[in-house]
């Protein structure tokens, strides 16, 4: 039997980080080539190929990297290519494969990847979030992260740590990896956005409401300076203090397309029949920083609100 050709895309992140005396705190992220890690890992049955997209500290993640990472994906998957590993930084890990999720073609596996602690300091997660990312390219489909042993879909995982080995959690988890083995409880979904076409995305950013709410100026300094969508951090169901909700309220009119996330870690945003009419759009359960990608690509395909509030519905 052929063995399967599997291709890793490298991004950096602490997973490449570089650590002067092994000691998990101290160290530079996005140092190490994926080569350098690759060879460190036991024997395994794929034919494998590196691609250094980038190597960075995940916090400096941009659209370009995005896009390229995006494309890069689809052009490995019109080839020979069975499978994709993914490695990122924890920081934005969730983001980035949120927006592969919504913008590759294929349905083969595409397996995102990070780790707490730089690839070789001591008691490093690196090396078998590394090698079970691998083997679920091998043995699955769709756009999954793995990490700590488990297997989760973009669109529901979050960072809750900051610090500890086992730093994210979902409501779900889609399955776990012991050795070699994998064991699903579910199956993961898709959603087709074409990035091949798109070279630039538009501008979202992400105001945070808060008590005596002082963003009304961010807002309109936004706006005025090409800012095309806003998503709101609300607090409780997506509640927005009057100081900014109605100088939102203006902008619509203006153009501006908002959605409402919530600053609460669980639960959906729930519209009232009156900011629904005024155009508000709800992100549901969508964090504000995955509620920002599903809206930049919305936006890269309709202005039209109705049309991205099924978008949120749908994916």
């Amino acid at each position: 039997m052929q063995e399967p050709r599997i291709a890793i895309l490298a991004t950096g992140g602490t997973i490449a980080g570089l650590s002067k005396d092994n000691l998990s705190l101290n160290y530079k992220a996005g140092v190490l080539s994926i080569d350098s890690l690759i060879k460190s890992l036991p024997k395994i049955n794929a034919k494998i190929s590196t691609y250094q997209i980038s190597n960075i500290d995940s916090c400096d993640m941009d659209d370009e990297i995005q896009i390229k990472l995006a494309k890069k994906i689809n052009e490995l998957f019109e080839k020979d290519i069975d499978g994709i590993v993914v490695t990122h930084g924890s920081d934005t890990l969730e983001e980035s494969a949120y927006f592969i999720q919504l913008s590759v073609k294929s349905n083969k596996p595409v397996i995102f990847t990070a780790s707490m602690r730089p690839f070789f300091s001591l008691s490093s997660d690196g090396p078998k979030n590394l090698y079970n990312a691998i083997i679920l390219a091998t043995k699955s489909k769709g756009v999954l992260i793995s990490i700590n042993d488990k297997i989760f879909s973009p669109r529901v995982l979050s960072k809750t740590h900051t610090l500890n080995l086992n730093a994210f959690s979902s409501p779900n988890e889609l399955g776990y990896i012991v050795d070699n083995d994998i064991f699903f409880y579910e199956k993961n979904k898709k959603a087709p956005f074409d990035i091949d076409k798109i070279t630039t995305l538009p501008k979202v950013d992400i105001l945070y409401s808060y008590s005596n709410d002082g963003n009304a100026i961010s807002a309109k300094a936004l706006f005025e300076n090409g800012t095309k969508g806003l998503v709101i951090a609300g607090s409780g169901a997506g509640s927005i203090h009057k100081n900014l909700k109605n100088v939102l309220k203006e902008l619509i009119k203006k153009g501006l397309i908002i959605v409402v996330s919530t600053r609460v870690a669980f639960g959906s945003v729930i519209l009232s029949k009156e900011d629904i009419k005024l155009g508000f759009i709800s992100a549901l359960d969508l964090n504000p920083q995955k509620a920002r990608i599903l809206l930049i690509l919305a936006l890269s395909k309709t202005k039209n609100i109705q049309k991205i509030q099924k978008y949120f519905l749908k994916y």
